[in-house]
């Protein structure tokens, strides 16, 4: 992919799905929100899990922003949509805040608000 280029994100959320295009280096959620798209947020910080989706298939992302992210998290396909970026093109399931909270549970990881 050439610099110049964006990622094609597809979203499945409880309305239905949704598409995008996210440039690379910018947050996946502040690429929805430019493309008019609401998804839940709290801290935008990569911590609180309200943004919490799921990769659907094989695509790529970069959480070195966020917060708190584990490689746990990473195997199970969460992505904190707030500070995650595209390193490929995406399709992500939306609104994974509580299984990513009992997914974190689970393993004795941090879950804020559980």
């Amino acid at each position: 992919m050439s610099p110049n280029l964006s990622y094609h994100i597809v979203l499945e959320t409880p309305d239905g799905e949704k598409s995008f295009d996210a440039p690379p280096g910018q947050a996946l959620w502040d690429a929805a929100q430019a493309a008019g798209i609401t998804l839940p947020a709290i801290c935008h910080q990569g911590r609180c899990l309200t943004c919490a989706g799921r990769l659907l298939g094989s695509g790529k992302t970069d959480h070195s922003r966020a917060q708190t992210y584990f490689p746990e998290d990473e195997a199970a396909r969460f992505v904190l949509l707030c500070s995650a970026t595209a390193c490929t093109d995406l399709r992500i399931r939306t609104h994974q805040e509580s299984e990513m909270r009992q997914h974190r549970l689970k393993l004795g990881l941090p879950a804020p608000y559980a």
